[in-house]
């Protein structure tokens, strides 16, 4: 259901029927600066992961506080995603791009220079909320700027590849950093992607507002944070304390209650609603946010639970494990290509996506077979490149349909939808598998000798391979979800839906 621009008048519309909107004679070099922020965004979700002993042992905090420098980010950047969208689409996307990159730059290094935990989670805390305003702006900018289906799908597959991809470079880049350097260099890193991505966006971007006639909704605004923030934040307790404590629980019950009143708020009483009803009640938009959120919660079965086997089972390095990660990258960028430019126009996303979810779905399978003795040629490496292949058709296509065929006025607020399910999604998956690996370690455990090396050894690997089968579990909803509420046929993109930006 492709909407109309609200700012469009009648002419425009007659011409806009006749005349395919102009190209940007930039956009080529526009994908590339949009591409270097967003990779500096999806970098942070696991670069300073492999740090944390390191920062841990030089800044001399507990294993209790350890869980903070994660978690202050993501509260930060998923509860004011749509704020960072709407202030985008409100405002112009060039300033919230510029705003964003350097705020984050500068919030980079605060954390690298930081002399105690407190400095540290408070720099993590001010990424997150300047990286909530640089992601919808980049993502919003590629869906203003490519306008051609063609170079719209080759653009949002180099997009989402590194979306989907970037947790595994962050892993290596991490690595490579802490090893050669110091874990002061995972965030400094960031201010030198920070002044190519700067300079580029102040030549090449040119400030376009489209919601010229909406408003902030200031309690849209709060009700959403608020609830946005008490589901992270539930689910962060979840990992800490346990399923059953009122720091779980009573947070996950309050952010229910709010995001329910949100909704309420958005469909009957707000003159300007945040998050506008028109962008959810399309099928193929709808079961696109749904991808985004499932594989968000899936990816962290291969991430956090395959660094752990591979670190302490298999003796690799931070950076032989980034490195192991990087046939799984190359898998998904190519299959991001042939899926957005080939499959997808051709097939359509009732195929599609069911199809990356499937694929996904029985790599990950496969991945349970890891043992105390497996090696990484046989247990590992072909697994990863099939969960490549299917992520990589699911990430991409996903983010394209999601954001495809959105009014230019709601680009922004729609593109902070596709990154507040990514981090929520995260959120979710870390929380619940962490708790069923620990739960399976514990029943492998009993009427067992905990104290034999062997049966430890044994029991670590089941909670692994559990988080795997559960990660295949939450693929598998994929497929069957995205396959039922996706519609067949082609998806057609309105050129009125998202008029071109004239840079």
């Amino acid at each position: 259901m492709p909407q109309k621009s609200l700012t469009d008048s009648a002419p425009e519309r007659a011409t806009a029927r006749t005349t395919p909107p102009a190209a940007s004679p930039k956009r080529w070099w526009i994908l590339a600066v949009v591409a270097l922020a967003q990779l500096m965004v999806v970098l942070d979700a696991t670069i300073v992961n492999i740090a944390l002993p390191s920062a841990q042992a030089d800044l001399h905090f507990s294993d209790g506080d350890r869980q903070w420098i994660v978690t202050a980010y993501a509260l930060a950047f998923a509860s004011l995603l749509l704020l960072g969208g709407r202030i985008a689409d409100l405002f112009g996307r060039k300033p919230a791009f510029l705003v964003g990159i350097v705020g984050f730059a500068a919030a980079s290094a605060l954390g690298g220079a930081a002399n105690g935990f407190g400095m540290l989670v408070v720099a993590r805390a001010l990424q997150g909320v300047f990286g909530a305003l640089l992601a919808p702006a980049a993502l919003s900018l590629l869906n203003t700027t490519f306008t051609d289906a063609r170079e719209r799908a080759r653009a949002f597959s180099v997009y989402g590849a590194i979306a989907g991809a970037g947790g595994a470079v962050g892993l290596l880049l991490g690595g490579i950093l802490t090893d050669a350097l110091d874990w002061r260099w995972t965030l400094y890193v960031n201010v030198v992607i920070a002044v190519a991505a700067f300079a580029g966006g102040w030549l090449l971007l040119s400030n376009r507002r489209d919601a010229t006639t909406a408003k902030l909704d200031v309690p849209g605004t709060i009700l959403v944070a608020a609830g946005l923030f008490s589901v992270v934040y539930g689910f962060s307790n979840a990992e800490t304390h346990d399923w059953g404590s009122p720091l779980t629980w009573g947070f996950l019950i309050a952010g229910a209650v709010l995001l329910a009143a949100f909704t309420w708020w958005q469909t009957r009483a707000a003159a300007h609603p945040l998050l506008p009803l028109r962008i959810l009640l399309d099928r193929n938009r709808g079961a696109s946010f749904l991808a985004v959120l499932i594989s968000g919660a899936g990816m962290f079965g291969v991430f956090l639970f395959l660094t752990y086997y591979l670190q302490l089972h298999l003796g690799f390095s931070p950076t032989k494990t980034g490195v192991a990660f990087l046939p799984m990258v190359g898998a998904l960028m190519v299959m991001a290509q042939l899926g957005t430019t080939v499959l997808l126009p051709r097939l359509g996303p009732k195929t599609v996506v069911p199809l990356g979810f499937a694929v996904a779905t029985a790599g990950m399978a496969w991945l349970t077979g890891i043992g105390v003795g497996s090696s990484y040629a046989s247990a590992v490496l072909p697994q990863l490149v099939v969960i490549g292949v299917g992520l990589g058709l699911v990430m991409p296509s996903a983010m394209q349909l999601a954001t495809g065929g959105v009014a230019a006025e709601d680009a922004g607020v729609a593109s902070a939808t596709v990154n507040a399910m990514q981090q929520v999604g995260g959120s979710v998956g870390t929380a619940l598998l962490n708790t069923l690996a620990a739960s399976a370690a514990t029943d492998y455990l009993a009427g067992k000798d905990p104290s034999s090396k062997l049966v430890q050894a044994q029991a670590t690997v089941e909670s692994y391979t559990t988080a795997f089968w559960w990660s295949a579990g939450f693929f598998a909803a994929g497929a069957l979800i995205t396959f039922v509420l996706h519609r067949r046929g082609v998806p057609q993109q309105d050129p009125e839906a998202a008029p071109v930006v004239h840079m």
